[in-house]
Formats: C-alpha cells, sequence, structure tokens
C-alpha cells in the first residue's frame, strides 16, 4: 500500500489505494475521534490539527514503552483546515515521531514517490487544488507502472472553502482522471 499526502497554498489532498482498513488503524482514529471530541467539549472549539497529530504521536510512542504492550503498526497522516496555519499535513509513524509536511508518502515506494514531490516543488512549493490532485495521480500512475481505475483508490480533501473533510465519489475521481489524462495526450502532441 502506498498513501501519498500533498498540503498546498488552498487544499490538503490525500490518496490511497483500496484495501480492507487494518485493526490498529480504525482503532487509532476511533481513540482520536473521542480526543477530538472531548477537546471540542472542553474549550468550546475545534482540536488544532497539529495538536491532534501530537496527541496520535504520543498515544504511539506510550505502545513502545512497555513490553506488555504490541507497538501501532500504523503510520498515520493527519489533515486538516487550520484557523492559524491554513492546510495542514502531518505524518506520525509508530515510534511517537510527527512532522509537518507539503507533500509526504508512507508505504511502499515511499522515498520514490518523496523524490517525485522534492523535483516537483522544488520551485512551486504552493499547489492548487487542482494542481495536488495532477500531481498525485501521475504519481501514482509512475509507482503502480500500470494503469489504474478510479474505483482502486480513495482521495480525501479539505479545502479552504469547505474545511471539512470528505472523501471524493468514484465519479469525481474517474473526472479528474480523464481531464488529467487528457492534458497529458494534449502536451505530447506538442
Amino acid at each position: 500500500m502506498t498513501s501519498i499526502g500533498v498540503c498546498g497554498k488552498d487544499s490538503v489532498v490525500v490518496v490511497t489505494q483500496k484495501k480492507v482498513p487494518v485493526t490498529d488503524a480504525r482503532t487509532l482514529v476511533s481513540q482520536a475521534r473521542n480526543e477530538a471530541a472531548e477537546f471540542r467539549f472542553r474549550y468550546g472549539y475545534e482540536m488544532p490539527v497539529n495538536v491532534l497529530a501530537q496527541w496520535i504521536a504520543d498515544k504511539s510512542q506510550v505502545y513502545t514503552q512497555h513490553a506488555y504492550m504490541r507497538p501501532l503498526g500504523v503510520v498515520a497522516m493527519v489533515l486538516g483546515f487550520d484557523d492559524e496555519f491554513g492546510p495542514c499535513l502531518y505524518k506520525c509513524d509508530p515510534a511517537g515521531h510527527f512532522l509537518g509536511h507539503k507533500a509526504t508518502s508512507s508505504g511502499l515506494k515511499e522515498q520514490e514517490v518523496i523524490n517525485f514531490f522534492e523535483k516537483k516543488m522544488k520551485n512551486n512549493p504552493d499547489f492548487t487544488y487542482e494542481e495536488s490532485i495532477q500531481a498525485m495521480a501521475v504519481v501514482v500512475f509512475s509507482v503502480r507502472h500500470k494503469d489504474f481505475k478510479a474505483s482502486e483508490i480513495e482521495v480525501g480533501v479539505v479545502k479552504q472553502d469547505n474545511p471539512v473533510f470528505r472523501v471524493l465519489s468514484t465519479e469525481e475521481i474517474d473526472e479528474h482522471l480523464t481531464a488529467i489524462s487528457e492534458s497529458l495526450i494534449e502536451s505530447s502532441h506538442i
């Protein structure tokens, strides 16, 4: 499994291949949702993205301290839109580290994806929503080295104009893939 996240100037986009969820991931997500709800109840506003990422990293790190606890086998990407910092993307690993990223990846061929984004974002670090989706589709295609269908991937987005996480429908993903393939065909004819 390869998961990719890109933080642009007006959005954060993540993509992954569809697969049955891992139990560790479901447990961590459930606990993180509860913690975010308690934070909102206690303080009266939504939990900032960096605070949630810190909580996930701390939770993961605690599991590494005790011999009787099996470490969580999941790398979490936390994304959201923060009132202070704008679009945010954090990656939390099982050892308890968390870092903010403009683009990141986890899973198979992680380094290959990171190298692609280092080159792509060198001169233009702030992608728009459309540029983020296009770059991610190109990366997924190059990582898999074959065509893929919209039904084989999941795309989650948080946009500035609608800062609520949502998963794109298969039809929306297919529209983006069609537009990207058409633009690639046009650019190859020039």
